[in-house]
């Protein structure tokens, strides 16, 4: 048996979490696949899979295989390209990562529009709240929220985005006035882990190198953002987000932020590639797509939530009476 072919079923295996997912993805029986893992898994020496009735789970093993499967994989797609050099199109399957709420949200209608328009284009679009590894995992392109370090990927700036607080106008009418962070202290606070579950923290003051932590008993902790967005708009407390996970809100009236001027800086988003991945048509073309329509994206929510409450009551009523 061809040990390359073998690594696809392998690789397929696992990203799709079953041998019958990986026979149908590749077009070939369920016996087929057994018989390709068993051919790797004799030629390394090593069990690379647990196999059960219900799931695979890779093995020590099968995690360092499978990560080398993919780069000898990633690899061979490029000599081919470079070999094809202009003739090339855009072809097979694209993978993608983000953050949950930003990837459903946001990159996913990029990329429904994107199949549309490259009918030859598949798409992976893999959802994780988590830091994942490019390489290891098999991305093409990640939209990432952070302050990146250096390294050998390829980062194209996107925007930004802001954390916020943020409350509804019919909770802000019945609780005390919110003119400073040690004011949330006697609040209703709705908070999730990621953002503090039971403190924030605000730059120093002026003249000051101490940052500021207000401490508080939340009202109620999520999980999830669309929970915490969900029970703010309703009105049962002040809560912490991106600025993006509240935009429509905002837009909407149903939430106003508060706070702005004793904001953190905004936080950069970029699309990350590993080097030499722009150079694959399939790619290439995804990010020449994206590019622009996530920059018009967080230009409209920089706009949209620039300045506060207030600001935003203000543009919204120039452009209504015009």
């Amino acid at each position: 048996m061809d040990r390359i072919e073998a690594m696809k079923v392998f690789v397929s295996a696992v990203d799709e979490g079953s041998l019958a997912g990986a026979g149908r993805r590749l077009g070939r029986s369920p016996p087929a696949v057994s018989r390709a893992i068993a051919f790797l898994e004799a030629h390394v020496g090593t069990e690379l899979l647990h196999r059960t009735t219900r799931a695979l789970k890779l093995s020590e093993a099968g995690e360092r295989y499978v990560a080398a499967c993919r780069r000898v994989l990633v690899d061979l797609e490029e000599a081919d390209i470079a070999a094809a050099g202009e003739r090339a199109a855009p072809r097979g399957t694209l993978t993608l990562t983000a953050p949950i709420i930003t990837g459903e949200d946001l990159l996913r209608p990029v990329v429904d529009n994107f199949m549309n328009d490259y009918p030859a284009v598949s798409v992976r679009l893999l959802l994780f709240d988590r830091q994942v590894n490019l390489i290891d995992e098999g991305i093409d392109v990640a939209l990432r929220i952070a302050h990146l370090a250096d390294s050998n990927f390829v980062a194209i700036r996107l925007g930004e985005v802001r954390r916020v607080i943020a409350a509804s106008p019919a909770y802000l009418a019945r609780h005390p006035t919110i003119n400073e962070p040690a004011d949330l202290a006697k609040q209703q606070i709705v908070s999730m882990t990621h953002f503090g579950q039971d403190s924030w923290s605000f730059p120093p003051l002026k003249n000051s190198s101490v940052p500021r932590t207000v401490r508080f008993t939340p009202r109620l902790i999520v999980n999830t953002v669309r929970a915490a967005v969900a029970s703010a708009a309703e009105g049962s407390g002040v809560t912490r987000l991106f600025s993006y996970h509240i935009a429509e809100e905002i837009r909407g009236g149903r939430l106003q932020i508060l706070l702005d001027k004793d904001e953190h800086p905004p936080l950069p988003v970029h699309l990350l590639a590993p080097q030499g991945r722009l150079s694959v048509p399939k790619v290439r073309a995804f990010v020449d797509y994206a590019v622009p329509r996530l920059k018009r994206y967080f230009e409209r929510l920089s706009h949209d939530t620039k300045g506060g409450a207030d600001s935003i009551r203000s543009r919204r009523g120039r452009v209504s009476a015009d």
